[in-house]
This record gives C-alpha cells, sequence and structure tokens, in this order.
C-alpha cells in the first residue's frame, strides 16, 4: 500500500473532479485497489470478502487465470476493430448455442443499452408505441427504462412515475406500468390497450421471485394479444442457469437482453431474438422504412469477447451451478440461522445464485412488499459487515464460483459480530 495516496487522499481528490465524488455506481467512500480472486482490498489494504463482484460480471471472481490468459493472448492481435471479428463472431455462435430464444444476436457495449434497443426493436417489428414494465423494474438508464423504477410517490397504476428529471412527459406517456407478481393487473391492461409492443420483464425482479405461473402466464398474454415479450436478463443470464431464466423457468421470450457474465469483466452486452425479429437490424433484407439503425464503437470488441467466451466455457463445466448454488445455499441458510436465533423478523428474497434479506415479516412479492419494515437495520446490518471483513451491496448479495470455505467462514463470523450490533440499534 502507498502510504502517499490513502483511500482518504483519494476521496479528496475525486470529490474535486467527479460529481458527489463518485462514478454514480456504489459508495464513493470506498476506494478499491484491487481484486484476486474471491477477495478485494480497499486503498488503504482492507481486505474483504467480495459478494459486489462487480455487480455480478466476476462470477468466476477476480483475475481468473484462464479468463487472464484469454485476455492476454488477444491484446498483441489489437484492442478494437470497429469492424467484425472472429472472437465477436465465436460469442455470437456460443450465445445463439445456449440461450433458447436467441437465433441472432447484436452486441452493444452496456445493459441498458441493451435494453434500449430491445424496447425499440419490438415497436419497429410491432408498429406500436407502447411498453409495458413493472414497478421497481430495473432496465438500464434510459428515459423509458427510468419509469417506476424506485418511485417514492407511489400512484395508482398504470401511470408511470419518471425517477430522473430531464425526461419529458411524452415518454411517461407511451410506458404501462404493472406490479409485478400480478397477472391480472397486466391482462387487464392488454385487453385495454391495443397499442403495446413488447412486456418486458426481469425474470427475477431485482431479487423479487416470479411466482410459480407468472412468467408463463405473461407467454401466454403476449401470445393472445400479439405482444412480443422481452426478458431482461443482464443480470440472470448464464447466471441462475448456463442459459439463464429461460432455461431455469422454462419460459421462452420473444427477445432477451444479456450483459454482465457475457463480457467477463469487460464492457459489453446484447440483445438476441428470431431471425424473424432481428431482422431489423438489416436494412437490405427489411427496407428502410422498417429497419432499425444500431452501431456502437466497441460493440463486439475483441478483448471483452475473449474474456466472455472462457468465463462461458468454464460455467459450462460439470458441477458449476451445483456449486454456485451449494455456495449461495450456505450463505443464506448462516444469515437465516443467526437472524432466527437472535428473535429478528428477516425474509431472505431471491435465488440462492443472487439474494439479499429484508428485515419484515411480509412476504416479498413486488415492490410494495419487497423492503424493510425499518430501512435503519439494513444500514446498521451492512455496515457491520463491511466493518468485519463482507463487502457487498446494500440490496444484493452475489455469491461467485471462487469462494472457498475460509471466505465462508469469515462472513459467518461477520455475521455474528453483526448480530450484537443490530439487537443495539433496536434498543435490546
Amino acid at each position: 500500500m502507498d502510504r502517499l495516496h490513502t483511500q482518504a487522499d483519494w476521496i479528496e481528490r475525486a470529490l474535486k473532479v467527479l460529481p458527489a465524488g463518485g462514478f454514480g455506481n456504489f459508495d464513493p467512500n470506498v476506494i478499491i485497489a484491487r481484486g484476486k480472486g474471491s477477495r478485494v482490498w480497499d486503498e488503504d489494504g482492507r481486505e474483504y470478502v467480495d459478494y459486489l463482484i462487480g455487480s455480478g460480471p466476476m462470477l468466476l471472481g477476480h483475475g481468473h487465470p484462464e479468463v487472464m490468459e484469454a485476455v492476454l493472448e488477444q491484446l498483441p492481435n489489437g484492442m478494437t476493430f470497429f469492424a467484425n471479428n472472429a472472437k465477436g463472431i465465436e460469442l455470437a455462435e456460443a450465445i445463439v448455442d445456449a440461450v433458447p430464444c436467441c437465433e441472432q444476436v447484436r452486441f452493444v457495449a452496456s445493459g441498458g443499452e441493451a435494453d434500449m434497443y430491445a424496447m425499440r426493436l419490438a415497436r419497429a417489428y410491432t408498429g406500436r408505441d407502447k411498453i409495458l414494465k413493472f414497478e421497481g423494474g430495473y432496465h438500464g438508464m434510459s428515459a423509458e427504462a427510468q419509469m417506476s423504477l424506485a418511485p417514492a410517490m407511489l400512484t395508482n397504476f398504470p401511470q408511470a412515475v419518471p425517477d430522473s428529471a430531464g425526461i419529458p412527459q411524452s415518454v411517461a406517456d407511451q410506458m404501462l406500468i404493472a406490479p409485478f407478481n400480478d397477472l391480472e393487473a397486466v391482462a387487464a391492461l392488454m385487453s385495454e390497450h391495443s397499442d403495446i409492443a413488447a412486456i418486458i420483464v426481469e425474470p427475477l425482479q431485482r431479487i423479487i421471485p416470479a411466482m410459480p405461473g407468472f412468467l408463463q402466464g405473461l407467454r401466454d398474454l403476449c401470445d393472445k394479444h400479439s405482444v412480443l415479450l422481452i426478458f431482461d436478463e443482464i443480470v440472470t443470464g448464464f447466471r441462475l442457469a448456463y442459459g439463464g431464466a429461460q432455461e431455469k423457468y422454462g419460459v421462452t421470450p420473444d427477445i432477451c437482453t444479456l450483459g454482465k457474465i457475457i463480457g467477463g469483466g469487460f464492457p459489453l452486452a446484447a440483445l438476441g431474438g428470431s431471425s424473424e425479429v432481428m431482422q431489423h437490424f438489416n436494412k437490405d433484407a427489411i427496407g428502410a422504412d422498417k429497419w432499425l439503425m444500431q452501431l456502437g464503437t466497441l460493440s463486439g470488441n475483441p478483448v471483452a469477447a475473449a474474456a466472455g467466451l472462457k468465463t462461458m466455457e468454464v460455467l459450462k463445466r460439470d458441477g458449476a451451478y451445483d456449486t454456485l448454488r451449494k455456495h449461495g445455499a450456505a450463505l443464506q441458510d448462516m444469515q437465516s440461522k443467526a437472524l432466527t436465533d437472535a428473535g429478528i423478523a428477516h425474509r431472505i428474497c431471491g435465488d440462492e445464485t443472487l439474494f439479499d434479506l429484508f428485515f419484515t415479516d411480509n412476504p416479498c412479492r413486488d415492490y410494495r412488499t419487497a423492503r424493510h419494515d425499518n430501512p435503519r437495520m439494513n444500514v446498521v446490518y451492512n455496515d457491520a459487515l463491511r466493518a468485519n471483513g463482507v463487502f457487498k451491496s446494500p440490496g444484493k448479495m452475489y455469491p461467485s464460483l471462487a469462494l472457498t470455505q475460509d471466505d465462508l467462514a469469515l462472513t459467518r463470523n461477520a455475521i455474528e459480530q453483526a448480530i450484537p450490533i443490530l439487537k443495539e440499534s433496536l434498543g435490546n
């Protein structure tokens, strides 16, 4: 550690050149210096077990040797071309082979970009304008996506509430908002509105699981009304299963978006669908009036493609997902047991591969029910975990394949240390 550049020094420098001192992502008071395997270190040398893992991409852990080798092999051959390259084509083939809905894919640089194009593609294909999304669903930073993501004001459905300044009212007018896990509400909206191009949904909404039959119900309603179904699998793709949520839940959308894991830690995302739908990216095939223009300087970047290909190869090996789920189940169990023994009400919400807990007795069904009875408890708990060497976001825990038994033991100890602090905060 270079003591001439402490974490406090970096925070001070960041405040001068970055709005609010950060990149807009994670707590700007943490400056990560490096990561290796399941661990990260901050600029003061503090070591943590990493359950943030870059918000999902580092499923194999940091600096996986095979991924590093693949990247180093590609680098001397070129970093980007703004032209087709073999690694990008190989990655597209691997995605088409793995993901049920994908006959063709188009690369972009970020998940939010993929979601934006997926909605635009649905509009181009159907000739309709409106998009139905679910309250609390996250689909990037486009104007459409920033509708009712985390509304502080709960309005009547299907009114869309912008989460950001700078979004015209005309955007809200083209968005319909429904409660997650409520098929009756969706059916009613689709009966009332004949101009819906698509439903966009996270099959696992943040960490809220779809109730049995919900995703298939959406598929059936879309078929009935000739509406496209978009699965936002930026997070769930290659995490819930090798074929993503489509494989795990047995429901195939018309379009899906993929990101995070397919770039192996580098900026890369994709959207995919049937050849018929994807032809709207082909001007010669579809004609100028139905053509969807899309280009990006780093789309299909060969370094990212090489990292993603190797990551997918490792994930495809026998036992990878069994191991990931075993780690996740252990993390769920150790938290639930400690909190139950302490008499603290809680709910574990999510999948073994991605989850967190809410301090509540209530079921977590949608945006309005998946919340803490006392949000301060979540702050105290996560602060205590971090103070004891566990690094995670305030609302998600991402297990990785890099976790070891030592990591799990350290995490169990951190939870045990956090419990009395949590009880003290409750006045117990």
